[in-house]
């Protein structure tokens, strides 16, 4: 643990968990390789680092418009994706709070990529990897081909994520667990009873969504 530091204002700091004992070498081999990258490279890396998760909402959509010409049992699934995912958000939220883990750019003062975050920006578990593997996960009770699409962003995600020094590998690697694990329960558990929500859907204002016109 960290000790807490005195703010100009004269308050303090919460006490944050210190995580670069499990993996800071890793991550400090990772950030220096990044620096001796060619600038295309980091450039590439950074970008999909801070806008990549659009292409996720992009591919549930494109879930949703195959899924809603297939039945309203397919459309509902295709439908549940963006909850799910903002439920593996939430989830991994709450675990950052527990766990208050410093951002390794501040543990171990290294010159990163991306702008380390501001103290009380926890790092672990990293909230992009979870709603990426989030993402994935679920698209895959969709569609295989998009599930396997988005897996392969996802794992660029996680990467990504290191690459830029926001997280340790262990961070991205927690959150994708994350991500994973609320996904497949909330699919899982959608399946077992699809036709009641699709009754239940059908009678309200989301009826339009749930099959072609």
């Amino acid at each position: 643990m960290t000790a807490p530091l005195s703010a100009a204002s004269g308050t303090w700091t919460p006490l944050a968990f210190d995580g670069s004992s499990i993996d800071g070498s890793a991550y400090s081999d990772v950030v220096n390789l990044a620096h001796r990258s060619p600038g295309w490279l980091d450039d590439g890396v950074a970008a999909w680092s801070t806008y990549g998760l659009a292409v996720f909402a992009v591919l549930m959509a494109v879930a949703w418009w195959r899924a809603r010409r297939v039945s309203a049992t397919a459309a509902v699934s295709a439908l549940a994706v963006p909850v799910v995912v903002v439920a593996g958000y939430g989830v991994d939220a709450a675990l950052k709070l527990a766990v208050r883990e410093d951002r390794p750019c501040r543990s171990l003062r290294v010159a990163t990529l991306e702008a380390c975050p501001a103290p009380g920006d926890w790092s672990f578990p990293s909230n992009h990897a979870a709603v990426a593997a989030a993402a994935a996960v679920a698209l895959w009770f969709v569609s295989r081909r998009l599930g396997a699409v988005a897996a392969v962003a996802a794992c660029a995600m996680a990467a990504s994520r290191v690459w830029v020094g926001a997280h340790y590998p262990h961070d991205v690697a927690a959150g994708v667990a994350v991500g994973a694990l609320v996904a497949a329960l909330a699919m899982i558990t959608l399946r077992r009873r699809p036709d009641a929500l699709v009754r239940r859907l059908t009678g309200t204002r989301l009826r339009p969504l749930l099959a072609a016109s």
